[in-house]
């Protein structure tokens, strides 16, 4: 997997493209069931989706991208679809993460890390330490992740900075907050893609995606690459972005 950010792809032009984007990576199970496939090949073929979405983000010029990988709800799948997809998480990491640290690609991960068994969280520590010197792209990983507990998490985190003394609560604001939470590091997102054709966010990046520009793509996640992402951000490049006020600015 090659995914260099130093350069955007010819014709691109770079002070249009998002420098945020983040991604719910849905319809792998429907894309399985209209070719007669067990949903096991949905999300293997998903894994080629993100490879392909991982290099085009870095050609095409974007700074930061957010994959929704796994969420909090999704343990209460079956207990056979959630073992293959730890099993994929795990393949992913020892293939893909010497091409992606060789492509200056810096991996960070988002979510919830307790409870988690001790070979995945281990992976994913490593993945976060070997890239954390990168400066390319930025490939944020939600992984075991809810936005109200993400949310939940950063007020319990602003509760225990007032009562140590290192946050007065006149200064709680939305900074402050921001900071806070697991995205703390990030700019907030500018361009949200949902693929498979549902339209709602599903408990990703609530608070984040405040101002955020929401594209609904039709496509199944194992079908999306390239195109389908010029094709999101061009429609990002056609809205007015104003941010509750009368006049549109960039994000």
């Amino acid at each position: 997997m090659e995914a260099s950010a130093t350069a955007p792809a010819q014709g691109a032009d770079l002070c249009e493209i998002p420098r945020h984007v983040a991604i719910i990576m849905d319809g792998n199970g429907r894309w399985a069931s209209r070719r007669g496939l067990p949903r096991g090949e949905g999300h293997r073929a998903g894994v080629e989706a993100l490879r392909r979405t991982v290099r085009a983000a870095g050609e095409l010029g974007i700074r930061y991208l957010t994959l929704y990988s796994f969420s909090l709800e999704n343990w209460t799948r079956p207990r056979s679809e959630v073992l293959d997809l730890m099993s994929l998480l795990r393949r992913f990491i020892r293939h893909d993460l010497a091409e992606l640290h060789a492509n200056d690609v810096r991996v960070r991960v988002i979510g919830r890390r307790d409870g988690l068994e001790s070979d995945v969280l281990s992976l994913l520590v490593e993945a976060e330490e070997l890239t954390a010197g990168n400066t390319g792209l930025t490939l944020v990983v939600a992984f075991n992740y809810g936005a109200r507990d993400e949310i939940v998490r950063g007020a319990v985190r602003v509760a225990e900075a007032v009562r140590a003394g290192r946050l007065a609560p006149e200064d709680v604001n939305e900074s402050a907050f921001s900071s806070l939470l697991d995205t703390g590091e990030f700019p907030d997102p500018d361009l949200l893609i949902r693929t498979s054709g549902e339209q709602r966010l599903s408990n990703f990046l609530l608070w984040q995606c405040a101002y955020t520009e929401l594209v609904f793509s039709p496509v199944y996640w194992p079908d999306f690459g390239r195109d389908e992402l010029i094709a999101a951000i061009s429609e990002f490049r056609g809205r007015e972005r104003r941010f509750g006020g009368l006049v549109a600015r960039s994000g």
